[in-house]
């Protein structure tokens, strides 16, 4: 009877570390495939008709010039600029949800010499937190908290988050969704927000209807 109890208590203890060790699952693209670091990507709007482009860049918030903030294209057609993902384990070979990552636009003639890294910034005269550009790839930790974003959701459509967890010390992290924040003229923002802002992304140079018409 012993040797029994022994036996389903190692079964038991296998199975939870079997779940506790289980790995988020991978991101997709809109064709079903996983996206992996380094690969370039367009982040698109999940709403067809009217919801706008792609991710891209333009200038910043207010009056500022530099450094470029992170901003939806208007047209539905503009897919946007593209990106790459890095993951916060460098070994990792695919990007997978609610994981750390840094979200950097693929280069491009950058007047303000800064980086192309994306990272969220306070802009106190108009009280919101921006996603701008010139963060630092890499190094995780309390000094570079400002960079790292997440993916949440489940295929074929996600939404981005910033609620970083490099930061062990960190007793006032922010865990936002980044929706879209519209000004006066028109832009649209990337933003911290309790409306998250539904996306998909799409290989760069692929066509984007394979999944759709092969249903």
């Amino acid at each position: 009877m012993k040797k029994l109890l022994l036996f389903l208590s190692f079964l038991l203890f296998n199975s939870f570390l079997s779940f506790a060790t289980e790995e988020p699952n991978p991101v997709l693209d809109i064709n079903g495939e996983e996206i992996r670091p380094g690969v370039e990507y367009h982040i698109e709007s999940a709403i067809f008709g009217g919801g706008g482009g792609g991710v891209t860049y333009g200038k910043g918030p207010g009056n500022e010039i530099c450094p470029l903030a992170v901003v939806q294209a208007l047209s539905d057609v503009n897919r946007g600029h593209p990106v790459t993902f890095t993951p916060v384990n460098p070994e990792e070979g695919v990007i997978r949800v609610s994981t750390d990552l840094n979200i950097k636009f693929s280069p491009f003639i950058n007047f303000c010499r800064g980086s192309n890294v994306w990272k969220v910034h306070f802009n106190e005269a108009l009280e919101q937190h921006f996603v701008l550009t010139d963060g630092v790839e890499g190094n995780s930790g309390c000094e570079t908290e400002a960079n790292w974003f997440k993916i949440e959701g489940n295929y074929p459509f996600y939404r981005l988050v910033f609620c970083p967890a490099v930061c062990d010390s960190s007793s006032e992290a922010i865990c936002k969704d980044v929706g879209i924040y519209y000004d006066d003229d028109g832009t649209r923002r990337l933003a911290l927000s309790d409306r998250p802002f539904g996306v998909y992304f799409s290989k760069k140079n692929e066509d984007i209807l394979k999944s759709v018409t092969s249903t």
